[in-house]
């Protein structure tokens, strides 16, 4: 069982050392970016076309996944480029096929399409072993990009971890609801995070989903492991980060429960623990190297 460590986040002073400099986490860095990165577009034979921010710098970059029908442009994307900025270090962040200014059908995309995203970014876009950052969905995609590609992973943090949410909560409703939702090969997923107030997900969308699952059994990640989740998160369960805690063969494995967090994890102070998270990992990983 991997080693985890229940900690409670703690205030601390916006500043910290960080290769042996003082760093100043400003708020500028907790609410938006100023002056962003350009979107640019990366084109893929046979498949659509990717919107992407990247900063150079140096390593260990990091990359952000975002959540469910979410975008690079969200707050704590925002704040991840202006702080790996004020650090010199890389930064990359991007939309999945069919999400924000990607190309692509949204209606088209499963679970499987967006691995395959997260895959050629970390092949094509970076250079070198990477913090791979998932909020939501984005920690599941995480996790197999991750057993995908251990030699370009130094480390994860998970925000609010959605592994296995879509199949696991298909398969927590009643025997005649999901009867019910096969019979009409769709699930209309109520969301509050949705302007249309649900989610539509396809039979086929939830089938595929399952065959990426990895809660099932030891997942092969070895590298450092950070997890992040709001005990009042009304949507994905606190008790899913502990159950991935468990199942990395890492023995490197914090998670970090927030008493009042919710889903999103956007409000300031739980943007600056995920910046503080981080920051001591580039410094442990810059220590080591």
């Amino acid at each position: 069982m991997a080693a985890s460590v229940l900690r409670g986040f703690r205030r601390v002073a916006p500043r910290t050392v960080v290769h042996g400099k003082v760093s100043v986490f400003s708020d500028m860095c907790l609410g938006g970016v100023r002056q962003k990165s350009t979107v640019q577009y990366v084109t893929r034979p046979d498949l659509p076309k990717l919107a992407y921010r990247k900063v150079k710098g140096k390593s260990p970059g990091v990359v952000f996944l975002p959540g469910f029908a979410s975008s690079m442009a969200g707050l704590k994307a925002e704040a991840l480029e202006e702080f790996c900025k004020s650090l010199g270090h890389a930064f990359l962040r991007f939309d999945y096929t069919g999400c924000g200014a990607s190309e692509g059908v949204w209606t088209d995309c499963s679970l499987g399409s967006w691995k395959r995203d997260v895959l050629y970014v970390l092949d094509e876009l970076v250079e070198g072993p990477q913090i791979l950052v998932g909020s939501s969905m984005g920690g599941w995609l995480m996790l197999l990009a991750a057993i995908a590609r251990p030699e370009k992973t130094d480390a994860l943090v998970g925000i609010a971890t959605a592994a296995d949410h879509f199949v696991t909560a298909f398969k927590s409703l009643p025997i005649e609801v999901r009867k019910e939702i096969e019979e009409k090969g769709e699930w209309v997923l109520a969301s509050k995070h949705s302007e249309e107030g649900a989610y539509k997900l396809s039979l086929d969308f939830l089938q595929e989903a399952e065959s990426h699952c990895v809660l099932q059994g030891p997942i092969p990640v070895t590298c450092p492991v950070r997890l992040i989740h709001g005990l009042k998160d009304p949507d994905v369960p606190w008790h899913i980060s502990m159950q991935v805690a468990e199942r990395v063969l890492s023995n490197d494995v914090d998670i970090i429960l927030r008493k009042h967090g919710q889903h999103r994890m956007s409000d300031k102070d739980d943007v600056k623990l995920m910046v503080y998270t981080i920051d001591d990992l580039i410094d442990k990983l810059t220590t080591m190297a």
